[in-house]
């Protein structure tokens, strides 16, 4: 990806208009479903439609509205902000703004087309089957599906960054894709790459934490960059850990904050 340019426009996001102060009350949206049922839910943009022509989404588009009425989005190459106002069976996205980076995977027509959609007036907001279809009075749509959280177990985990104090940084050169772990949960067992050399231990989850036994590993001897990121992770390992999880990934951090984040992987 070609990340050429990075400006903020109109970040200033409008007060929420709603009779019950800043919280969304329950407004029937579509077909008698609530609000409850839009918000506080990440939106995965899977296509869109303008002028009857329907073009899939890149990956990495979506869309979560907050309980506060907050919106965060990315476009797949670009995120925007704006604040929604939810009457009847429609919903309208104002103050919006967007960052402006040109991503070689992200075609620029797709995205003035989902910023024009999306902030161009009224959209009919309409739930079936765990998707979204936000329609404008013109009859352009927004698809989306419900984006579920990946789970902690059975998921083959890529380490992409160091953290330190919530500061991410890249793993060292060739380092990339070397380190990863896995979790199984019916054997409770911890196993993965270290970058060099493979790891393995009882894994004890419990209260938003993962305590390892004692680590197993071979023994190889490699390059300075991988010894580098293995050092860290042993140190990690070592520890309490703390793991946190999104839509996106997962973070583990020790309680020093020291700690690497991982997306899932093949």
């Amino acid at each position: 990806m070609n990340k050429q340019r990075l400006t903020f426009t109109s970040l200033i996001l409008l007060p929420l208009v709603v009779s019950c102060g800043s919280e969304m009350g329950s407004v029937s949206v579509g077909s008698g479903l609530s609000t409850d049922s839009v918000t506080g839910v990440r939106w995965a943009v899977d296509s869109l439609t303008v002028d009857g022509k329907q073009t899939a989404a890149p990956k990495g588009a979506s869309l979560e509205i907050g309980k506060n009425g907050k919106v965060h989005g990315s476009t797949g190459c670009n995120n925007f902000r704006a604040t929604a106002k939810m009457t009847g069976g429609s919903i309208t996205f104002e103050g919006a703004g967007f960052t402006e980076m040109a991503c070689d995977d992200v075609p620029l027509a797709f995205e003035d087309s989902l910023h024009s959609t999306l902030t161009g007036g009224r959209l009919e907001a309409r739930i079936k089957g765990g998707g979204l279809t936000l329609t404008s009075d013109s009859g352009d749509k927004v698809q989306l599906s419900e984006e579920k959280p990946a789970q902690l177990y059975g998921i083959k985990w890529t380490v992409d960054a160091l953290v330190d104090d919530n500061t991410a940084r890249a793993l060292p050169p060739g380092a990339d894709g070397k380190v990863w772990f896995t979790l199984d949960k019916k054997s409770s067992r911890f196993t993965g790459s270290l970058g060099c050399n493979r790891v393995t231990a009882q894994a004890t989850v419990r209260d938003g934490h993962i305590t390892l036994g004692p680590l197993g590993t071979t023994r190889r001897m490699c390059s300075g960059a991988l010894m580098e990121t293995e050092r860290a992770m042993q140190d990690l390992l070592q520890k309490k850990i703390a793991y946190e999880g999104d839509h996106r990934g997962i973070t583990l951090t020790g309680d020093n904050g020291q700690g690497i984040s991982a997306t899932p992987g093949n």
